[in-house]
């Protein structure tokens, strides 16, 4: 039996290849689709094989329509990569600014914003990966 699991997100940005460009440079993925969309709007996909996110802006008439306040309804994604040192440095890198660092049973994790206030979380359970091997 195949098991579940999320296939993509769509959010809403003000320049999606800006979005999906930082995304390549923070977690190796690539452009799976680019094209046409909503209100006459542009969206990119940006992923892996299994996983991505389709990044979206409508037209300029239409911006004032989709926008959200955060958590209003997304709080923020949840990325899980193998090195969070690296995954940080790579942040720090782009000019974002993590915060909110913290370990918790079964991994560690934190927090930044990216340039149109959507809110990551960089996860790693690569401690509790190699306690089990």
């Amino acid at each position: 039996m195949v098991q579940n699991f999320i296939e993509h997100v769509n959010i809403t940005v003000s320049d999606p290849e800006r979005t999906a460009a930082y995304l390549i440079r923070l977690f190796d993925w690539q452009i799976r689709w680019r094209g046409a969309a909503l209100h006459d709007g542009q969206t990119v996909h940006v992923g892996n094989d299994r996983f991505y996110l389709a990044v979206y802006t409508p037209a300029p008439e239409h911006t004032d329509v989709l926008k959200h306040k955060k958590g209003e309804p997304l709080n923020h994604i949840g990325l899980v990569v193998d090195d969070l040192d690296e995954a940080e440095r790579r942040v720090v890198a782009e000019g974002f600014a993590p915060y909110s660092h913290g370990d918790y049973k079964p991994g560690r994790r934190f927090y930044f914003f990216d340039h149109d206030g959507i809110e990551f979380e960089i996860i790693s359970y690569a401690a509790k990966l190699a306690l089990e091997m």
